[in-house]
């Protein structure tokens, strides 16, 4: 009766180490002679044992994103997508104050309640949030995801984390009004929050269609619209909450690449029997 029962939890913690490990295919294989593993599609990890790069497609599939994941940590071109934009957003942004520009900050002011005068929604609470709809519904339905969507959960959050860290503190330095009267203008965080949603769909689905991107950027530029037609912010505060967005998400990818060579972190978890006889379970976790 013990044996079946020892018998029965192996076979269940079996079961138990693929739900929980979704990413990482471990299995027993015999090396075939004078033949070594390709280095972006298999990574040793015992004698006989091979695991796969955790986040990248199997072999066989269309579209692995190793490479793409180990180039965002390039520095070239971390500086070129994530820096120079971001610079010249937020340049931009402060060079519009005080009437600077052939189209300034007090310009566009003017425009909204010349045209304008009782515009009023809540639209923009909610519109910076749509392109997560997408993020999880993706997941859903496509075997193709650049990262498994636990990373991307993490991902996102610290991207998050990071453009908060950038904001409210900057708020607080800068201190100038809204357009309506009320503090805090610079930089605008429904922006910055909009811009960084839409940067994180830029990384993730960019392979599967163009038109992501291109909608998700949309949503946050119309995000930002709004804001100045709301009469919360200037047109300065939404140019540099752009740009601290396309930064942040930038940056949280380019410091992962550097921390895991753009492989992800491998895990795997596989049942074993503890000293003292119990059955356990045991997890793997390769940097």
């Amino acid at each position: 009766m013990q044996i079946k029962l020892n018998q029965l939890l192996t076979i269940h913690l079996l079961w138990l180490s693929v739900l929980f490990a979704p990413a990482t295919a471990l299995a027993q294989v015999q090396k075939p002679p004078q033949q070594k593993p390709k280095p972006d599609t298999l990574r040793s990890v015992g004698k006989d044992f091979f695991t796969l790069p955790a986040d990248t497609i199997l072999p066989g599939q269309k579209h692995p994103f190793t490479e793409s994941q180990r180039l965002e940590g390039d520095n070239k071109r971390y500086l070129k997508r994530a820096v120079i934009p971001a610079v010249a957003l937020i340049g931009a942004g402060l060079y519009t104050m005080g009437g600077h520009g052939i189209l300034n900050s007090d310009d566009v002011f003017n425009y909204r309640h010349k045209v304008f005068p009782d515009f009023a929604t809540n639209a923009d609470d909610f519109a910076m949030l749509a392109p997560l709809v997408g993020l999880y519904g993706f997941n859903i339905i496509s075997s193709q995801n650049r990262h498994e969507l636990g990373r991307q959960t993490l991902l996102l959050l610290s991207s998050g984390a990071l453009a908060s860290a950038i904001v409210w503190p900057t708020k607080k330095l800068t201190d100038r009004d809204r357009p309506n009267g009320k503090p805090y203008a610079f930089p605008s965080g429904h922006t910055a929050y909009a811009f960084t949603i839409a940067t994180f769909m830029d990384k993730e689905f960019r392979h599967k269609s163009p038109w992501v991107s291109v909608v998700s950027y949309g949503i946050a530029g119309g995000t930002g619209v709004l804001r100045v037609l709301n009469d919360a912010h200037w047109l300065s505060d939404v140019l540099a909450g752009a740009g601290v967005g396309i930064l942040t998400v930038n940056t949280v990818y380019w410091v992962h690449a550097k921390l895991t060579q753009g492989g992800g972190l491998n895990t795997a978890m596989f049942p074993v029997v503890l000293p003292n006889g119990q059955m356990g379970m045991a997890m793997s976790l390769t940097f």
